[in-house]
């Protein structure tokens, strides 16, 4: 199984759970019930039925009505609520379904589907903390399970803790180890944990897995990007859009390298030649901002970061750009708007509290802008040491790893 089926078939996992009615649903002469066209039932269970078939065809409007007439007349019903959060991840409406996954939690506790879900909602908002605890439970019930395995391992991997990356993937390697997705997560994740054999063992067999294709080109130059071997790292993704011009992520890494040789109109170039290919990326605009933003083009750095967050809303590195560019056009309280969501999507960001302080000083708020600052100081020193390990070995965006479809 590969890695992109293990995240195509988590999103698009069922819950498929009883209610909290004992009522047995009544059957069709088919065997399955059905409720007749203009027909409101009352019957809970035959509801749940009903929705449970529009979901996995699918029709989720259908879905959405029917586990919301359950819970009407059943407002115990775990397994609706379950339903309805898996409903509402089909629509990536990731906030309304934590609040109904963490509903059929309280009803189910002992529902590993509930929690894994609870883990890809999280996810799925690259709020990888959040993720965490809940995959590992699903990992304490089940050690084999491979699939909330895998996400672990990534959730380790995108917060640097490389030891427990490496020692959570490293048991899928007899399923993944075809895989060039995951064999460059375990190379790097035991590159950074100094655990040599491993390191070598993975890189050797991506090499073989690869077999030099442009998917093999594509994780070496990343691979290379993550150690800072910039001319490295394009060389194999030069090679691996040689092969394949229209291969995606591409693009998007040669930017990344561009942009780390501070080679702007490249890394723009790229950044843009990877939107083309693939529109609805929202780290292209993300990182389109910082290099506008670097180039002194205010007006395509507002509208670069306007346009990912308008695929992410929960970038928060967008709305800090957003409040730099306002704050040297002098724009404070534009400013102070975009930097006050990102302190709160993350309060721990210490830049953030140093720019709503400067911000708030430039608009008289002196009291206010002192607290900022000095919240920036302390929260500067409590994160010191984590912060000079990111800085030290922290991982580059890696949207390859993290497409899912609904």
């Amino acid at each position: 199984m590969s890695s992109k089926h293990i995240s195509n078939s988590l999103l698009a996992c069922l819950l498929i759970v009883g209610t909290a009615s004992s009522t047995q649903a009544r059957s069709s002469p088919g065997g399955s019930p059905r409720i007749a066209a203009g027909a409101v039932s009352q019957d809970p269970a035959l509801l749940f039925q009903a929705g449970q078939e529009a979901l996995q065809q699918g029709r989720l409007n259908d879905a959405e009505r029917d586990f919301l007439q359950v819970l009407a007349l059943n407002p115990q019903a775990g397994g609706a609520y379950a339903n309805l959060g898996v409903v509402y991840m089909r629509r990536r409406q990731w906030n309304k379904a934590l609040q109904e996954l963490q509903r059929a939690e309280r009803f189910m506790p002992r529902v590993a589907g509930i929690r894994l879900n609870i883990g890809l909602a999280y996810y799925r908002q690259n709020d990888y903390p959040k993720a965490i605890p809940q995959f590992e439970s699903v990992v304490r019930d089940d050690p084999d399970a491979l699939q909330p395995r895998y996400l672990l391992g990534l959730c380790y991997f995108f917060t640097n803790r490389w030891a427990d990356a490496a020692d959570m993937l490293e048991p899928l390697w007899p399923q993944q180890s075809t895989q060039l997705s995951y064999l460059y997560v375990l190379s790097i994740s035991a590159h950074r944990a100094h655990q040599k054999e491993l390191d070598e063992k993975a890189t050797a067999q991506l090499v073989k897995a690869g077999e030099g294709s442009p998917e093999y080109h594509l994780f070496m130059g990343k691979a290379h990007l993550n150690l800072e071997q910039y001319d490295l790292a394009l060389a194999d993704l030069q090679a691996a859009a040689e092969a394949n011009p229209k291969l995606t992520f591409v693009h998007f890494n040669m930017g990344l390298a561009y942009l780390k040789k501070q080679d702007y109109v490249r890394a723009r170039d790229e950044f843009l030649a990877d939107a083309a290919i693939e529109p609805d990326l929202a780290f292209n605009y993300e990182e389109l901002g910082d290099v506008y933003a670097l180039m002194q083009q205010n007006g395509n750095a507002e509208r670069s970061y306007r346009e990912a967050l308008r695929r992410d809303p929960q970038l928060v590195n967008c709305y800090v750009g957003l409040a730099k560019v306002y704050g040297r056009e002098a724009k404070y309280q534009q400013a102070l708007s975009a930097i006050d969501s990102a302190v709160k999507l993350d309060p721990e960001r210490t830049d953030t509290h140093y720019i709503k302080g400067q911000t708030l000083i430039h608009l008289g708020r002196k009291d206010e802008g002192k607290k900022e600052l000095e919240a920036s100081v302390r929260l500067d020193n409590q994160h010191r040491a984590e912060r000079e390990k990111q800085v030290e070995s922290g991982t580059l965006p890696s949207p390859e790893l993290l497409q899912e479809e609904p």
